[in-house]
């Protein structure tokens, strides 16, 4: 009798422990750009709930409040960034913000505009261009590429406007904070759209974009958009467990089936 007695007192005390570790989940709180880092997020909730872990997504439409919400402890990581971005907001703010993983590529786009072919491009033709530090750069590059400037890459990602040192068809270049490069295609001829923006806007770089980053080139490993978290807080489980699941087989699935190139896997 007192076995059993004892058997069920401990049945029960689990079952108190267990309904109390189902009560109080730990809360994770992510922000994010809506697309694609939110929707590849959102992919892994179930996941991390069978973990014990309350992924909380919290969606930014800029690239400056979801560092300067890491930083300030409202966050537990942010999801819509690349390295060199990090590297010099972390040099711009006195920020100790760190990359936990490489999760996805973006490859930049250049979108048509009032102009739809670039064989069509006339002098002087208007082209936006996102105005943070290594997106310009990185837009520059591309409108090099394309055929239509040429750079000087001895400033590398900080290239700028000035740093064009050829330009036949003396194109304007718009700079515009990133989010709204892509509203502005109807008042200009082309547009350098980042890759969250774009698929915001119903455009994908495989499928719309005159010209886009290759997905095996130096820019794929270079704009990998990352994890980011305080510095010494990669020990924390739930923050291993956010890692592991966003590098899961299951997410990169999701990314390929989904995006089908307009975005892809970084692992």
């Amino acid at each position: 009798m007192k076995r059993i007695k004892t058997a069920v007192l401990a049945a029960l005390a689990l079952t108190v422990a267990l309904g109390a570790a189902a009560a109080d989940p730990i809360v994770l709180k992510v922000g994010a750009s809506p697309v694609p880092h939110a929707s590849i997020l959102k992919s892994i909730v179930p996941a991390l709930k069978a973990q014990g872990i309350d992924l909380q997504i919290v969606e930014f439409t800029d690239y400056v409040q979801p560092n300067l919400a890491l930083a300030n402890k409202e966050l537990d990581a942010n999801y819509f960034q690349h390295q060199p971005y990090l590297t010099d907001f972390n040099a711009q703010h006195g920020t100790t913000i760190v990359a936990a993983v490489n999760v996805h590529f973006e490859p930049l786009g250049l979108y048509p505009g009032k102009t739809k072919k670039l064989a069509d491009l006339k002098k002087g033709a208007t082209i936006a261009v996102p105005n943070d530090t290594t997106n310009e750069a990185r837009s520059l590059l591309l409108l090099e590429s394309a055929g239509l400037i040429k750079v000087n890459h001895d400033v590398g990602l900080k290239a700028t406007v000035k740093d064009i040192t050829s330009n036949p068809k003396n194109i304007q270049v718009k700079e515009l904070e990133a989010a709204q490069v892509a509203r502005s295609l109807p008042d200009v001829d082309l547009a350098v759209i980042n890759g969250n923006y774009a698929l915001d806007a119903g455009l994908s770089a495989s499928k719309d974009a005159l010209k886009a980053e290759a997905k095996d080139s130096l820019a794929a490993k270079t704009y990998a958009n990352i994890l980011a978290i305080r510095k010494g807080d990669e020990s924390r489980p739930e923050i291993k467990a956010l890692v592991k699941a966003l590098n899961s087989p299951e997410v990169k699935k999701f990314i390929i089936d989904t995006y089908k190139g307009a975005v892809a896997p970084a692992f």
